[in-house]
């Protein structure tokens, strides 16, 4: 398998909203994503296996110094394989070269190795109010 890594590359809203749906164990949404990590995002990084979408994160910003980690996503049929760990390294490379000074993260307790042994974040102090 030879995968091909991009930030900010190009996307299908289809595409994003069938991995997402697999990856959140949801039905598939109609979401328009393009313009969501446009208008939104600092940026994102896809991975590609001869041109199919298996692996895909986003990563939103304040403008200045933090950005976050979101929907960290690679299809089953590809996972254990690294995709998600290069696509997590690859956000953080290009947030630092955008001059941002810290990534956070946060995850379901199942993905605490996944972000902390195989990423490098570190546990820190959190809040959380649910809305809904």
């Amino acid at each position: 398998m030879t995968t091909a890594y991009e930030w900010r590359g190009e996307l299908a809203n289809d595409e994003l909203n069938i991995l997402h749906a697999e990856g959140f164990e949801h039905r598939v949404l109609d979401d328009d994503w393009c313009t969501q990590l446009r208008e939104h995002s600092l940026g994102w990084v896809t991975a590609r296996d001869d041109g199919r979408l298996v692996g895909f994160v986003n990563v939103i910003w304040d403008g200045a110094v933090h950005a976050f980690v979101l929907d960290t996503l690679v299809p089953s049929s590809h996972q254990h394989n690294g995709i998600a760990t290069k696509l997590v390294r690859i956000a953080a490379d290009e947030s630092r070269a955008a001059g941002c000074e810290w990534l956070h993260v946060d995850f379901e307790d199942h993905l605490r190795a996944f972000y902390f042994d195989a990423c490098g974040f570190t546990p820190t102090n959190a809040g959380l109010i649910a809305l809904r």
